[in-house]
């Protein structure tokens, strides 16, 4: 047995910790009243005795049930979020207790009591053993869980804007604006029907300027001037039809919107099968007579939730610590000798910009890794990248075959903040774990990480948003 300090620091008037480990017969029916630290009007604490191995618990503050963020944490099976400690065996049980007194109320006398936070370190160290389709189905059962409980609502922030665009404004000027916000989507608004029905996003501008490119009695740059957003619209249904991409309805598609009570796990199943980036959480009357925009749900956020549930998991779901090398995701290119998975393609500097957007719109990827002649990384270009040529209207002085991605680049630096280059190309190794790579792409500023080999940087794949999302709701 191994005695254990637990801490509750936020304060309460009534605190009990109770646990697996508070009752013999019956788990969870014993409550351990915690005592307030002498000179602190916040922190409490309690001292048991427990049995190597893990254990689940949970803090009863005021008569409400509470878990500590900042320590371990793990869903159980019922979906409720529990603190989670691994305690190790002692090598040997020192004789004397030393005198001194505890530090800061946590250093406790040669690790005879034991603080969760330095236990939670034993889950680093266990060896990786070959993936089974148990590991996986239940990785993803325990998902399923977590994001059917909670609702967007646990995305909205507690402050912030949205930015929106009327049906009617001129494409060119709503181009302009979303490379002045920074933004690669943003919703439209009919203010006739008084309802949000459709996005404008960055793909819409790589048609425009493909089709001037393509086909300039189409629209010219003078025409661009006064064409609406309705008109573009319209007008990118005419390009379907005309193209092998089939249409289902001769009618644009509807808004794929979520309501805030709606489950995380339907918020991003409906992203990953209508393949778009970003979707509007949109509160409705009753009677349907008016919407509010609350906020534009996105997969790094829902990523960023199942983080904070996970992230000191590693031991409770052992697929965390594989390698993504091999997991069954992400885009490969052919000599990574991956048998499965969706085929890389990488383009050089030389390239011309409209190989680029081509293969963005046709392959429905959202990135193409830019590299040497000997396929060592160099950049990335990305669908939003194409904002960065409404910049002083480049768009309306280069030719797209003409203008290399060597010069497209350059022009995404130009028109973007230095702040945030750093992060354009981020990059992984394949032996770089699940749970790391999660971390990684919860974070808004990464979209994709790019899979490189150690030392030579040589491409060997990359793992985008929606190919985790991919796995872990297949």
């Amino acid at each position: 047995m191994v005695l254990t300090i637990f801490e509750w620091p936020y304060g309460g008037q009534h605190v009990f910790l109770t646990g697996s480990f508070t009752s013999y017969m019956i788990r969870w029916t014993e409550h351990i009243r915690m005592t307030l630290m002498e000179n602190s009007g916040t922190v409490f604490q309690a001292i048991w005795d427990l049995t190597p191995g893990y254990h689940q618990y949970k803090f009863l503050v005021d008569g409400v049930w509470r878990f500590n963020e900042q320590e371990p944490c793990v869903t159980d099976e019922y979906g409720a979020v529990n603190n989670i400690i691994f305690v190790k065996e002692l090598e040997f049980a020192p004789s004397i207790l030393h005198n001194e007194a505890p530090k800061s109320g946590m250093d406790v006398d040669n690790g005879i009591f034991q603080h969760p936070a330095s236990l939670s370190g034993g889950m680093h160290q266990e060896p990786v053993s070959q993936i089974l389709d148990g590991d996986i189905d239940a990785f993803r059962r325990h998902l399923s869980i977590l994001l059917s409980r909670y609702t967007t609502y646990e995305l909205l922030p507690m402050s912030g804007k949205v930015v929106a665009l009327d049906l009617i404004l001129p494409v060119k000027q709503a181009f302009h604006i979303m490379y002045e916000q920074g933004l690669s989507v943003v919703p439209i608004w009919d203010d006739c029907n008084r309802q949000f029905c459709g996005m404008l996003t960055a793909s819409d501008f790589i048609l425009i300027l493909t089709e001037l490119h393509n086909n300039v009695t189409m629209l010219t740059n003078e025409e661009l001037e006064m064409h609406s957003i309705s008109a573009w619209k319209e007008g990118k249904l005419q390009i379907r039809r005309a193209s092998d991409v089939p249409v289902q309805s001769p009618i644009r598609r509807p808004l794929v919107q979520a309501g805030p009570h709606e489950s995380l796990q339907d918020v991003a199943l409906k992203i990953i099968r209508n393949k778009i980036s970003v979707i509007p959480i949109i509160h409705s009357s009753q009677d349907g007579s008016s919407s509010q925009l609350l906020h534009l749900a996105c997969l790094s956020g829902i990523l960023k939730y199942i983080c904070r549930h996970l992230r000191y998991s590693r031991g409770v779901l052992p697929l965390l610590q594989k390698p993504i090398g091999r997991l069954p995701l992400g885009a490969w290119v052919s000599e990574a000798g991956r048998a499965n998975g969706c085929q890389l393609t990488t383009l050089q500097l030389d390239s011309p910009l409209s190989a680029a957007l081509n293969l963005l719109i046709e392959a429905q990827i959202s990135s193409i890794p830019v590299v040497d002649e000997k396929g060592s990384l160099i950049d990335v270009y990305t669908r939003s990248d194409i904002t960065s040529l409404a910049n002083n209207s480049v768009y309306a002085h280069i030719r797209l075959d003409q203008t290399s991605l060597r010069e497209a680049l350059e022009l995404v630096y130009k028109a973007t903040d230095a702040t945030y280059a750093h992060k354009r190309c981020q990059t992984c190794l394949r032996s770089d774990s699940l749970h790391d790579v999660m971390e990684r792409l919860s974070d808004p500023a990464v979209r994709r990480l790019i899979v490189i080999e150690a030392g030579s940087k040589r491409v060997e794949g990359i793992i985008s948003l929606r190919d985790v999302f991919n796995f872990l709701l297949n």
